[in-house]
Order: C-alpha cells, then sequence, then structure tokens
C-alpha cells in the first residue's frame, strides 16, 4: 500500500485545487496541510518524506472539500499573517489583505517622526489587525480601536493578549466615535486610520464567492456609491484630531478622487494624497489635519 507522505499529500491538494480554479493553489495547500499537522510551512519542506497518519489525512481531506468549494483557507485554519505577524481570525470578522499592510506601514512612518506618546485611533477594527500591527512596531503608541460588532471585537481581544499588548490597545464597541467620551479617553489625537467597509452595491453583487459567502457584509458592504462610511467620519473627525494629526484611510481600487474631494470640503485638511498600491490601484488617502 503506498504511503501518504507529506510531499505526496502536498501534490495531491496542490492538484486538487488547481483543478478547482482555487486561487494560490500551492499556497493554500501548504497553509492547511501545516495547520493539520501542526507545523510551520518550513517545517513541511524539511520533513517532506514523513508518513501522515490517517485521522490527519481523514482530517485534510475534509478541509480541502471545503476550501475547493471556495470557503477562504483562513477561516479553515482560524488563523492568518498580517504584517508578519500571526493573528486569529474567523467568519466574525473580515480577512485582513496584504493590500492593507501598505496603511499600518505609512501610519508606523508618521508615529516615528513625531515624538513622545502618541495617541491613535482605529476605527472599524475588525480582527484587530492594524492596531496590534501599529502597537507591536511603535511602542510609544497608546490605541483606542472601536468597531460596531461585538463578535469581531471579540477576535481584536484575542488579538492584542496573543500580542501582549492590553496595556496600549483598547478596544471598544460602538459605531465610528460613538463610543469615544471625550476628554475622558483623550483629549485628541495624534492619528485617526481606518478601514472602513467600502464596497458599493454593484461592486457587492459581483463579489468573488469566496468573499460574498462567508465574509460579513457589514464589514464590506457601504452604500450604492461605496461612500457611506466615508462620508460618516469626514462629518465629525475633525473634533477628534489635535492641530497637526494625520488621517489614513484605506480605500477602493478606484475611489482616490471621490474620498480626496470630500476630506477636501471641510477645509480642516491639508496635504491630502492618494497612494496607489502595488497593483496600480488607489489604496490610501493620506492627509494632515490644518494647525488653529
Amino acid at each position: 500500500m503506498d504511503t501518504w507522505t507529506i510531499q505526496k499529500l502536498l501534490a495531491w491538494v496542490t492538484e486538487y485545487l488547481t483543478a478547482k480554479r482555487i486561487e494560490a493553489p500551492r499556497l493554500s495547500a501548504e497553509l492547511l496541510l501545516s495547520h493539520v499537522l501542526g507545523l510551520k510551512r518550513i517545517e513541511l519542506y524539511t520533513q517532506f518524506d514523513k508518513a501522515v497518519a490517517p485521522e490527519q489525512r481523514d482530517l485534510l481531506r475534509e478541509l480541502v472539500r471545503r476550501a475547493g468549494q471556495n470557503e477562504p483557507v483562513a477561516y479553515l485554519t482560524g488563523k492568518t499573517e498580517f504584517y508578519s505577524l500571526d493573528l486569529e481570525i474567523t467568519r466574525d470578522c473580515m480577512i485582513p489583505r496584504p493590500e492593507t499592510e501598505l496603511l499600518v506601514q505609512r501610519a508606523v512612518e508618521f508615529l516615528r517622526m513625531r515624538d513622545g506618546v502618541q495617541f491613535v485611533c482605529d476605527l472599524c477594527t475588525g480582527s484587530g489587525c492594524i492596531a496590534v500591527a501599529i502597537a507591536k512596531n511603535f511602542s510609544a503608541a497608546r490605541i483606542i480601536a472601536t468597531d460596531i460588532s461585538d463578535t469581531a471585537l471579540a477576535i481584536a481581544s484575542r488579538n492584542v493578549e496573543k500580542h501582549q499588548l492590553t496595556d496600549r490597545v483598547t478596544l471598544l464597541c460602538g459605531d465610528l466615535f460613538e463610543p469615544l467620551l471625550r476628554p475622558l479617553d483623550v483629549a485628541g489625537f495624534d492619528l485617526i486610520v481606518c478601514n472602513p467597509p467600502y464596497v458599493s452595491t454593484a461592486e457587492y453583487d459581483n463579489l468573488d464567492k469566496n468573499v460574498k459567502d462567508y465574509e460579513p457584509r457589514l464589514a464590506l458592504h457601504a452604500g450604492t456609491d461605496g461612500l457611506d462610511v466615508y462620508r460618516r467620519i469626514v462629518e465629525k473627525i475633525d473634533q477628534f484630531l489635535k492641530p497637526g494629526a494625520g488621517l489614513m484611510l484605506e480605500i477602493g481600487y478606484a475611489q482616490g478622487p471621490a474620498v480626496k474631494g470630500l476630506l477636501d470640503e471641510t477645509g480642516a485638511f491639508a496635504d491630502i494624497k492618494v497612494e496607489k498600491d502595488y497593483h496600480d490601484n488607489d489604496r490610501i488617502v493620506t492627509a494632515r489635519k490644518v494647525s488653529s
């Protein structure tokens, strides 16, 4: 009887997922097999010839079947990587995307140019990926992260605890700025970041099956044109920022002009810039509050 080694299983899963037209089939195979075996991905290759027990093969087979039906691998394994950090993830929150790492990178760069403790607000925190990544990479950050979903915040709380950041990241449940009690929480923030829902109705109807059928609509859809949450943020944000503070928003692939226009209309911001990601799509808008 043939022995099912790690090498053989990797080849089989990759072939199966390729036939099902699943994105990144080899990476998905590695992640699923690593999860089942309790190994790091690199260890799969250092133990290529290791035989896999029948009960582990049964578990793998079920996960591969679900992956072949477009269920995201991150939900199947209950974890994902973001900004080189391991994070817990469930269907209660959106899966962090590599493109969002640009927002974290710009936030950390901005904070490192300032002196002393920096107060940061992360709106629509979801899994807490942005708040955790900023706090891990800038020790002087004190972050308040809000989200309307208490189930998403439960995941964020576990990620904050996992990375030992409970003394620097505070999670509050509520809609955008609603849970903030000024000046009890903080007199004003040095930086506000947000990756809000920004998918339009037409875009939502045409999302890939692995997104539309599994990820929470609340974290994705934002009205007819996808700008509903930006309008609500812009309406109130001025009162929560210190003079000279930064604002950084993730945006949809063609929303740069519209979001820049919303900020221009307030008269409260300068240096408003739209930055593209490595796919040459609009990705973040950055701005600085005008000193008053």
